[in-house]
């Protein structure tokens, strides 16, 4: 007959009142230290109950501590493609922000479908997330769920207000509108556009942007071929532009990721770039610098704009609401014609 093993006795977790009592202070001295704040606690003491905390092990309950203070410490973000670099040096931006106010992030991904982004939103709310974060795919996503939870949320990528949301992003139109300038400056009369097949009035604007460079010029609007908004998309678009019997002698790209299945199209037609075709994208991410050759872009300030989306945020909680434009810089690098160097010049 088998002997029956005791069963292991289980070891009762570490209170905060078994720190206070090692370290002979108050429980709410060590309150003090494990939430910094909100009095101060002498740095003798201070040392004392840290080292309680390591002797015994000592692991703040974050889930109770999260209830009695109403807040969860969580964030979410949606983006609608994260396969999408642009979308990925944005998410990195924003943990890194959230980071410093000790926030954490749920990043979820919509691809680019209307449906799975309701969706996601309605699950982050039952999460009773801080916050959220939505880089939409429609120009007004519904947010009624986040309306009625009170959680405050902040438009990304946006082209201007929405009311009843803050809301962050470029100046769409006057970035397209210098970056086709600077295609003019080249000397280029025909010069067409890769847009996409999705992005409201985001695309609209940077569409726009490129039509008003053009007319300011006294030049006739070139090609526009619409496609999906990736290296797939763009290396289509690149063979029914380059099919025209009237060809573009440049190509101004909504995307880095169009730019990059362009850039492909053209190098298997044997067009050189930029000597038959200049090219410039949208976004500036790292994709663009290291895609040959190096693509000159509008770089978006990701960083800038997650700062403000965190700060946004907080403010959303007192209903305050607001739209924070910025400027998109003009990336020299050699795609359009430019004698820069492989590594980033602005101009």
């Amino acid at each position: 007959m088998h002997a029956v093993k005791p069963t292991p006795e289980r070891r009762r977790p570490v209170t905060r009142g078994d720190v206070a009592l090692h370290a002979g202070v108050s429980t709410a001295v060590v309150s003090y230290v494990v939430n910094a704040g909100p009095r101060n606690v002498a740095p003798a003491t201070r040392e004392r109950v840290l080292d309680a905390i390591r002797d015994l092990g000592y692991r703040p309950n974050a889930a109770a501590r999260a209830l009695k203070l109403g807040v969860s410490g969580i964030i979410g973000l949606v983006v609608s493609d994260n396969t999408n670099p642009f979308f990925a040096d944005y998410a990195r931006a924003v943990e890194s922000e959230a980071a410093v106010i000790d926030l954490s992030v749920i990043l979820t991904n919509s691809a680019l479908s209307a449906t799975l982004e309701h969706q996601l939103v309605q699950k982050l709310v039952s999460r009773q997330v801080d916050g959220l974060l939505l880089a939409s795919t429609d120009d007004d996503p519904d947010l009624e769920s986040a309306k009625e939870a009170h959680i405050p949320v902040v438009l990304l990528d946006r082209a201007g207000p929405e009311e009843g949301f803050s809301s962050v992003g470029v100046n769409f139109r006057e970035a397209s509108r210098l970056a086709v300038e600077h295609l003019i400056a080249h000397g280029h009369r025909n010069i067409g556009i890769i847009s996409g097949l999705t992005g409201g009035t985001t695309t609209r604007d940077r569409e726009l942007g490129w039509a008003d460079a053009l007319a300011a010029a006294g030049l006739p609007e070139g090609p526009m071929v619409r496609a999906d908004f990736g290296r797939i998309g763009g290396y289509e678009a690149g063979r029914r532009l380059l099919a025209l019997p009237d060809r573009p002698t440049a190509v101004y790209s909504l995307s880095d990721m169009q730019a990059v299945g362009l850039l492909r199209s053209v190098h298997e037609a044997g067009v050189r770039v930029p000597e038959d075709l200049a090219v410039i994208s949208f976004d500036g991410s790292a994709e663009s610098e290291y895609s040959w050759p190096p693509l000159t872009a509008m770089r978006q300030p990701v960083a800038d704009m997650a700062r403000a989306a965190i700060e946004a945020l907080s403010h959303g909680v007192t209903g305050v609401t607001n739209h924070q434009t910025f400027r998109a810089e003009l990336v020299v690098r050699r795609s359009c014609g430019c004698d820069a160097p492989a590594t980033e010049a602005s101009g």
